[in-house]
C-alpha cells in the first residue's frame, strides 16, 4: 500500500456546500420532513468511535467541546453571516447542552439537529429571497456614501431583524454594483436593469437549489464539521460520495484538469491538476471563481448559487470539445472584474504532469556566464499499479534521475530543485527523492498518537548529483515537498529559498470504509448490515511526520534560509489559517550524518541577496505587486456609490496596465535557457478570448505567465533570485577558508572513492 501525503483540501472539497448565506425573518412553512435512516445511525456510532480512539486528535475534543458544534454548522451553512439571526444560535445552544449532544450523538446515533437547524436556515432563506424580490421592483439609489463589508466570515450574525434588513439592502446594492461594473458595453439604464436580472435570477437558483437538499447531504455536512473539530483534514464521506470519491480518483483527470469546491454560493478553484488543460493554459489559478460555464454555440450559464455537481457535469465533456469559462480572478480586488477563457477538455497524461527542466546561462559578478539547472516537480507521483504493464512505469524520482543526468552530461554548475507548486504525493517517493541527493541516511520520521517513531531512510548509497543544490519553496509547498526541503536543509546539502514559509501540513490521513469496521471488533455487525446495503467512509488524521532533527513541519513549515518578498504571505493559505490545526512539536532527532549549513555559508549568500532586493528594479516591481495586493486585502469594505467604485476600478486597471508594461520591459533581461522534457512538448496554450477591455484586467502578480508555449515564462523573479544564489555559492566555493566541513558549501559529502 502507497502512504500519500499531499495537501488534502478539507471536507468542503468533497461535500456539496450549501449555496450564499444570508439573513431572514418571515417563517416560510416548508411540508418536507428528514430523518436518519437506522444504518446511518450505526455508522454514525461507529464514526464517533474511530474519531475518540484512533484519530491521532483523539484527546483534543471533550463532551464540553460540543458547544462550538451547532454554530459551527450554522456557519457551514450560513458562511457569510447573513441569513441566521444571532438569537437563532442563542435559541439552539440554549436548548441543546453540550454533554447531551455529545451523548444523543455518539451513543445513539442522534442528528436530528443537523435537519431541524436546516429547516430554519431554509425558512429564513425562502421569507429573505422573498424579500430580495420586492426590493429589487424599487429604485435603487447608487449615489449613497454607504460601505459594504464584503467579508463576513468572522462577523457576527445580525442582532435583530431590522439590522439585518439594513445589511441586506447594503449587501443588494454591492452585488447590483458589481454587476452594473462588468456590462461595460451597455448604457448605464440598460446595465442597472441587466443587473436586476442578473440577481434575480441567482437568487431563483438558490431558492431551487437548497429545495433539493438531501438528508444524507446534512448528515454529511454535520459530520464533516464535527470531525473538523477534530483537525482540518477529518471529514465523513457518505456512501455516494465515497464511490464519488473513488471513481473521480481517476475520472477528475478528464475534463478540465481543475479541482473544484463550493464555498458560499460560489464555484472555486481548489487545485490545478498537474499536466491537465486548465494547467497547461496558464489561464486559471487556485481560488479562482467561476462565474458562468457555456458550450459550444450556448449561451453562457450562470452558476452562482448551483450544486457543484451541477456545475462539475457542464464543465466535463467529450475530449477535444471546449468550453467557456467565466472566471474571477482570485487575485481581483474588485468582484466585478470578470475574464472569459476557452478550454479545450481533455485527459490529463501523466506525461505532461511530469518533471521537466532546464539550463539557464546565469551571469556572474565578472560578466562571465555560468549554466545552471533546473528541474521542476509538479507531484511525488509513482508508477500506477493498474497501467499497462507494457508501458513505461514513470516516477518521481526516476524523472528527476533522468533529468540530472542530461544536465550534468551538458555541464551545469549547480541545480535548482523548483517545488513552489507541489502539493505532496507518494512518501515513498519523497524518501527516494532525497536520496538523489545525500548518500544515506534518514529522511523522515512518523510517529503514531501512541509515540511509536518510525524512521524512513534512503538506504541506496549513490548519488545522483553532488554539485550546489538549491530548493525552490512557497507557501503552496507541502507535505511531502516539505518532508524533502526539511530533510536537505537538516542535512546542509542545499540552501532553501522561497516564502517565508512552506505550507506546513506535518499530518498524515488515511479513508476507512465503515463496513470494513463491522464485526471485526470494533462494532458487531447485527441485522441491520446483514444486506449489501451501501456504506459511507471516514477520512481522519493517524500521524504526524519529522523530519531527521526531530523538528514538526506541522503549523510552521520549513523556514527558508533565505526569504524573498512573496503576495503569498498575505495569502490565507497555510496550515495555521486552519481551524483545529494540530500543534507544532518535536521528538528524538535521528541518527543522521549531517548538519544545517554553517553561517559562513549562509551569512554571505543571504547579504547579497539582500543587497539585490533592494537594489535591482525586478524587486521594486514586486514590492509595488505585493503592496497593491496587501492593502487591497486590507480593505475590508467598499463603497456602495457607483461613481466611486467606477473610479477605483479605473485606478486599478491603470495600475495593471503600468505594471504589465513594467514586466514586459524587465523581461527583456530574461537569463537565456533551453529546455530539458522527458515527454512530447504540451500542446499549444489555449488563450483567451480576445477582448480589449480585458487586458487591464490580467494579473500583475503571476510573474512566471507567458503567452509562449513554454514551461518557464517571463520574469520569474524567484526563479531568477535562486540562480544568482547558485552563482554566488558557486563562487564561495573557491574559498576554502569559507568552508564549514571537508567539502565545498552545497555539496554532498562522499567518500574518497566516489
Amino acid at each position: 500500500m502507497k502512504l500519500t501525503l499531499r495537501l488534502f483540501p478539507t471536507a468542503a472539497f468533497w461535500l456539496l456546500a450549501l449555496a450564499l448565506t444570508s439573513p431572514v425573518f418571515a417563517q416560510a412553512k416548508t411540508d418536507r420532513t428528514f430523518a436518519t435512516p437506522a444504518p446511518l445511525v450505526k455508522e454514525i456510532q461507529l464514526f464517533i468511535k474511530l474519531l475518540e480512539e484512533v484519530h491521532y486528535n483523539r484527546d483534543a475534543v471533550k463532551p464540553k467541546d460540543y458547544a462550538e458544534l451547532l454554530p459551527n454548522y450554522m456557519t457551514e451553512l450560513d458562511g457569510q453571516r447573513l441569513f441566521f439571526l444571532n438569537t437563532d444560535k442563542e435559541g439552539f445552544l440554549a436548548a441543546n447542552k453540550p454533554e447531551s449532544l455529545y451523548w444523543n450523538i455518539s451513543s445513539l446515533g442522534r442528528i436530528d439537529y443537523a435537519y431541524d437547524i436546516f429547516k430554519t436556515y431554509e425558512q429564513r432563506t425562502s421569507a429573505r429571497i422573498a424579500w430580495i424580490f420586492e426590493e429589487l421592483k424599487k429604485p435603487i439609489d447608487l449615489a449613497t456614501m454607504e460601505t459594504y463589508e464584503f467579508d463576513r466570515t468572522e462577523a457576527a450574525w445580525p442582532a435583530t431583524e431590522a439590522e439585518a434588513d439594513d445589511l441586506w439592502r447594503r449587501r443588494l446594492k454591492f452585488e447590483i454594483i458589481s454587476e452594473v461594473l462588468s456590462k461595460k458595453k451597455l448604457e448605464p439604464e440598460a446595465a442597472l436593469e441587466e443587473a436586476r436580472t442578473v440577481v434575480r435570477k441567482r437568487y431563483e437558483r438558490m431558492q431551487k437549489n437548497i429545495g433539493e437538499i438531501e438528508p444524507i447531504e446534512l448528515a454529511e455536512m454535520f459530520l464533516g464539521t464535527l470531525a473538523r473539530m477534530y483537525d482540518p483534514h477529518s471529514t465523513y464521506f457518505s456512501a455516494d460520495t465515497y464511490e464519488d470519491f473513488n471513481i473521480q480518483m481517476r475520472l477528475q483527470l478528464v475534463g478540465i484538469g481543475a479541482m473544484l469546491s463550493l464555498e458560499e454560493d460560489q464555484c472555486v478553484v481548489k487545485e490545478i491538476v498537474p499536466g491537465g488543460p486548465a494547467d497547461i493554459s496558464k489561464l486559471v489559478s487556485p481560488n479562482d471563481k467561476i462565474i458562468s460555464v457555456a458550450q459550444v454555440g450556448g449561451e453562457p450559464v450562470e452558476v452562482i448559487g448551483m450544486k457543484l455537481r451541477k456545475i462539475v457535469d457542464m464543465i466535463r465533456g467529450a475530449k477535444g470539445t471546449p468550453v467557456r469559462l467565466m472566471i474571477q480572478p482570485a487575485s481581483a480586488t474588485d468582484s466585478s472584474v470578470r475574464k472569459e477563457i476557452t478550454l479545450i477538455r481533455d485527459v490529463v497524461k501523466l506525461d505532461s504532469a511530469r518533471a521537466f527542466g532546464a539550463i539557464f546561462d546565469v551571469p556572474d559578478a565578472n560578466g562571465a556566464t555560468a549554466p545552471i539547472g533546473v528541474i521542476t516537480l509538479p507531484t511525488f507521483y509513482g508508477p500506477d499499479s493498474s497501467s499497462d504493464p507494457t508501458a513505461e512505469r514513470t516516477s518521481a524520482t526516476g524523472d528527476v534521475a533522468k533529468l540530472i543526468e542530461k544536465m550534468t552530461a551538458d555541464g551545469i554548475k549547480g541545480l535548482v530543485l523548483d517545488l513552489r507548486r507541489n502539493g505532496g504525493g507518494l512518501l515513498s517517493e519523497a524518501i527516494d527523492l532525497t536520496g538523489l541527493f545525500i548518500k544515506k541516511g534518514p529522511v523522515v520520521q512518523v510517529r503514531s498518537y501512541h509515540g511509536e517513531v518510525k524512521v524512513d531512510e534512503d538506504e541506496d548509497t549513490a548519488i545522483a548529483y553532488n554539485g550546489p543544490l538549491a530548493v525552490l519553496v512557497s507557501r503552496f509547498s507541502a507535505s511531502a515537498s516539505e518532508i524533502v526541503a526539511g530533510a536537505l536543509q537538516n542535512y546542509g546539502r542545499g540552501v532553501i529559498i522561497g516564502d517565508s514559509s512552506t505550507h506546513g501540513k506535518g499530518t498524515v490521513q488515511t479513508v476507512v470504509e465503515m463496513r470494513s469496521l463491522f464485526g471485526g471488533g470494533m462494532m458487531p455487525q447485527g441485522p441491520l448490515l446483514a444486506s449489501a446495503t451501501k456504506m459511507g467512509a471516514a477520512k481522519f488524521t493517524v500521524q504526524k511526520f519529522y523530519l531527521p532533527s526531530g523538528s514538526s513541519t506541522q503549523l510552521k513549515g520549513v523556514i527558508p534560509d533565505i526569504t524573498l518578498p512573496s503576495v503569498d504571505d498575505y495569502l490565507k493559505v497555510g496550515e495555521n489559517s486552519l481551524p483545529h490545526a494540530l500543534v507544532w512539536d518535536e521528538i528524538n532527532s535521528s541518527f543522521f550524518n549531517g548538519k544545517p549549513l554553517d553561517n559562513r555559508i549562509l551569512s554571505p549568500l543571504r547579504e547579497k541577496s539582500l543587497a539585490r532586493q533592494n537594489g535591482l528594479e525586478e524587486f521594486t516591481y514586486l514590492r509595488k505587486n505585493i503592496d497593491f495586493f496587501k492593502a487591497r486585502q486590507e480593505q475590508k469594505s467598499l463603497s456602495l456609490n457607483l461613481d466611486e467604485r467606477r473610479r477605483q476600478r479605473e485606478s486599478d486597471e491603470a495600475f495593471r496596465k503600468s505594471m504589465l508594461s513594467e514586466r514586459d520591459q524587465l523581461a527583456k533581461n530574461d537569463f537565456k535557457f533551453r529546455e530539458f522534457l522527458l515527454a512530447p512538448p504540451p500542446p499549444p496554450r489555449i488563450k483567451a478570448t480576445p477582448n480589449p477591455e480585458d487586458a487591464a484586467e490580467l494579473d500583475p502578480t503571476e510573474l512566471s505567465t507567458d503567452e509562449e508555449n513554454q514551461h518557464y515564462g517571463k520574469l520569474d523573479i524567484h526563479l531568477r533570485e535562486s540562480l544568482r544564489v547558485l552563482s554566488d555559492a558557486l563562487e564561495l566555493a573557491q574559498k576554502r577558508e569559507l568552508w564549514a566541513s571537508d567539502h565545498a558549501p552545497l555539496t554532498a559529502q562522499v567518500d574518497k572513492k566516489g
